[in-house]
């Protein structure tokens, strides 16, 4: 069995909770609050700020040149297209770039980009991979499945076909294969590997709740 299809298995309860969860069943019946949308929108242009420097610490642990150049080319596109996309999505909202740059990030989203981080920063490469497999994996399974709910066309199904389409299905296997190559190279290191996707699935999960009940600071 490839590492990545053990992993799965691993985090098979938090998929399904996934799946189950009302912010992706409403948003696939084109029913979801704007108000909570909206939320997701912001703390995911928070979320990928990191994200991108994920990748970039990632590029700078890898040992082979190929994957280094990947990795920080993903970085990169994230910086200079993915977040000029993220922008033009936002305003379609009504959200402003300005509004974007200052959104405090919520509790949950500050969880995972923090792990995120530190994995990079304390981790091993395969470690790393792992941590970000699950949004990667994650995004293309649930909208997948959003995609199977959905009756019809309604105004959330650019977000459904943005995490279907065939560009993050490319990136999501080019991520699968990573962190079988990981898994392969590095047995000693499956424990590690398990517990930090592990972690990122729940976050995953812990997402979509934030988002859904549009978690903030309470004081």
């Amino acid at each position: 069995m490839a590492f990545s299809d053990r992993l799965l298995d691993a985090g098979e309860d938090i998929w399904a909770a996934q799946k189950a969860h009302p912010f992706v069943t409403e948003l696939a019946a084109g029913t979801l609050d704007e108000a909570a949308f909206r939320h997701w929108v912001r703390q995911d242009y928070r979320y990928l700020q990191d994200y991108a420097r994920l990748f970039a610490l990632a590029g700078a642990t890898a040992r082979e040149e190929e994957t280094m150049a990947h990795l920080l080319g993903v970085a990169h596109q994230v910086l200079d297209t993915e977040m000029d996309l993220h922008r033009e999505f936002a305003a379609d909202y009504g959200i402003a770039a300005a509004d974007l740059e200052t959104t405090e990030k919520a509790p949950t989203c500050l969880a995972y980009t923090n792990f995120l981080v530190r994995t990079a920063y304390e981790g091993r490469e395969a470690e790393i991979a792992a941590a970000l497999y699950p949004c990667m994996q994650g995004y293309l399974d649930v909208a997948e499945h959003m995609a199977d709910l959905a009756e019809e066309e309604h105004r959330y199904t650019p977000f459904i076909e943005m995490y279907t389409g065939a560009e993050f299905r490319e990136a999501t296997e080019w991520c699968r294969a990573y962190v079988d190559r990981c898994g392969d190279r590095y047995p000693g290191q499956h424990d590690a590997m398990e517990r930090a996707f592990l972690t990122s699935a729940k976050l995953e999960h812990r997402f979509w709740e934030m988002a859904y009940t549009r978690e903030g600071w309470e004081l």
